[in-house]
Parts: C-alpha cells; structure tokens; sequence
C-alpha cells in the first residue's frame, strides 16, 4: 500500500492527538490515592502483599519484555505458536468491524497477529481499543500501530483495568470483542477473576465475545522454572516492585535484603511469587513503618493455571460461555475464544 505524503501529514496529526490524550486527559498519577491505600493496606496484613500492578513501569515492562524470551519461560512462545496456527479461524470468529478491546496491551506483539489475519483476509476494520496502566509503553505501541495499521482507528486507554474503567465511545454496528491474552487471567484469584470477566461481559454487550489466554495445569518444575529463571531476570522483575515504592513514594526497603521465591501450590492450582526478607528489618513507606523478620514474605503475584474443569465454571461464573479452545503441540496453553451467555438483563432490554 502507497500512502501519499498528504496522507502521511493526516496520520501524523491523528497520531500526534491521541497521544496528546493519552498523556494529558487518560493517564492518571503514577500513585494515586487508591494505589497507595491498597499498598498500605496490603504491608499492614498478617501476610503482607503487594499489588502485582506494581511491575509495570516502565522498567518493569521491560524486564517483562525479557522474561517472554526466556527459555523457561513457555508461555509466550505456546501462546504465539497457537495465535500463528489459528489466526485465520480467530479472525474469521472476530468477524467484520469488529472493536477489538485489548487488556493490558503491553508492547502489542499478539494483536498484530490478529489484525495481520484481519488484513489478509480483506476484513473490514472496526476500532482497536488497547487499555495498560503503563503510560510510556502505552503511548508507544499505540503510536506504532497507528503507523502501520493506518486504517485502524486507535482509542488508546491509560487505566488499571483491574478497576471498572470506561470504554471510549465506538462506532455505530460493531461488535465487541475483548482481548486478554499472556494468561493473565491467572493472575486474579479466582473470585477476582469471574469479578474481572463479568465486568468484561458487560463491556462487550450480549453479541460480545472475549479471546482469552490461560495457561495450563503442568508439571510442578516446569511452573517453578518458569517464574524462577536462571539468569534472575524474574527475581529482578519480583524486586523491581519495591525499587518502585522506594523511587516514586520514597520509601527505603533495602533491596540486597530479600530474595526471589517461586513455589507451586498444588491445592490451590498456582504459582506463587514472593519476596523474602533475609534479616529482620524496618522500612518506611509513605511514612508507615513496616517491619519483617527473617523469613517473613511479602507475597507480589498469584498465578492460578487451569484444567478444562477450573476453566469451564470460572467463565460460567463471568457470564460467558466456552466456544472454541485452541491448544499447542505440547498442550501447555490455551487459547479460548468465550461468547457472552444470554443474561435476565439482556432479555430485560429486549423485552424494554
């Protein structure tokens, strides 16, 4: 495709003003008043905890970024080697004018597979609505897909999409579909998480759909290796959470003091992350003391991994239904593609 240079000059105004609105109206203090209350909330617990949310700066992304290449670290390679089998059939699924509502959109890498599929099958485009807490990173996917999906609208979104947030208005006709790969779902707990697809549910609407990545019950070392990687970069990834407590609300944990710890809980069906303090310590956090003895955790992220019974009620209980699960050679990952179930409200509506 040519674009002529009058063209050229209308996308870089398309892209300089949505950039403009992500930076100045969307994107909220990197610590607002909820985010420290939930930190402080979650140090003061008998089993202290931190928000998971807390990762992704900017050098948080990054280390993420670095995580998805490691060896240990299946994931992102199952979950693209499914996306590259079956792209054509998610698109196909996806259907016409579509607005595709990405959570958590990280560096886009996994959208471009659906929005090549879309491309080469001739699809007419909807929107492309990418939702991150990441400013930085937010801004620069959003302005990469621009360029080159010029014929995609993009409504980039700057929230904790963990929260009820606002979908910006969309066209007329199109069909919401929510995009939620990396197993991130695994993140919640699983109230959490049938909270989390409900309100997804209501966002896409009754002829919604939702694709959905969810990682799989696996061996016990596969899933330790995966978050404890030899070269440390998980651990840095773990500790970068305090690095950012003590950069942006100037605390001063004493990061030599603690160490990485991944373990598999069997029972509950997940990986945990937490810090280890190694001595016993104080340290300060928006003038709250917070004190840890030796041994003592702070527990960062959960990451609850599904067999097809687990999964089948958590998306009953979200409002949805299971469609079509798409899986890898060695059967590690899903893909899931999930259509809103038919609620009282919908036929309330229908019946108005």
């Amino acid at each position: 495709m040519t674009i002529s240079e009058g063209s050229l000059e209308t996308l870089s105004e398309r892209i300089d003003s949505f950039v403009l609105a992500v930076e100045l109206e969307a994107c909220a203090p990197a610590f607002d008043r909820g985010l420290r209350a939930e930190v402080l909330a979650g140090l003061a617990r008998p089993q202290k905890v931190l928000p998971p949310k807390l990762f992704y700066d900017a050098i948080g992304a990054a280390l993420f970024e670095r995580i998805c290449e490691l060896d240990e670290y299946y994931v992102t390679r199952a979950e693209l080697s499914i996306l590259r089998a079956h792209a054509d059939e998610i698109a196909e699924a996806v259907g016409p004018r579509a607005a595709l509502i990405e959570y958590g959109s990280g560096a886009g890498v996994k959208v471009r597979l659906l929005l090549d599929a879309m491309s080469a099958k001739g699809t007419p485009f909807g929107t492309y609505v990418p939702i991150d807490i990441s400013r930085e990173q937010l801004v620069r996917v959003a302005s990469d897909l621009a360029m080159e999906y010029p014929l995609v609208p993009v409504l980039p979104v700057c929230a904790d999409y963990t929260a009820p947030l606002t979908i910006p208005d969309l066209p007329e006709g199109v069909r919401r579909v929510a995009f939620f790969p990396g197993s991130t779902i695994g993140n919640f707990h699983p109230d959490e998480a049938a909270a989390f697809l409900r309100r997804v549910r209501h966002a896409v609407g009754p002829d919604g759909a939702m694709i959905v990545g969810v990682d799989r019950r696996k061996d016990a070392r596969v899933l330790e290796a995966a978050y404890d990687d030899r070269d440390g970069v998980t651990a840095a990834f773990n500790l970068n959470a305090l690095a950012r407590l003590n950069r942006e609300l100037d605390s001063d944990f004493d990061l030599g003091a603690f160490r990485h710890r991944a373990v598999w809980n069997d029972g509950a069906s997940r990986v945990e992350m937490h810090l280890v303090s190694t001595t016993a310590q104080r340290a300060h956090v928006f003038g709250v003391t917070v004190a840890l003895a030796p041994g003592e955790t702070i527990w960062t992220e959960s990451s609850y991994k599904y067999d097809e019974f687990r999964f089948h009620r958590l998306v009953r209980q979200g409002g949805f239904e299971v469609h079509q699960l798409w899986t890898d050679e060695g059967s590690q990952f899903w893909v899931a593609l999930l259509r809103a179930a038919r609620s009282r409200s919908d036929d309330h509506r229908v019946r108005r």
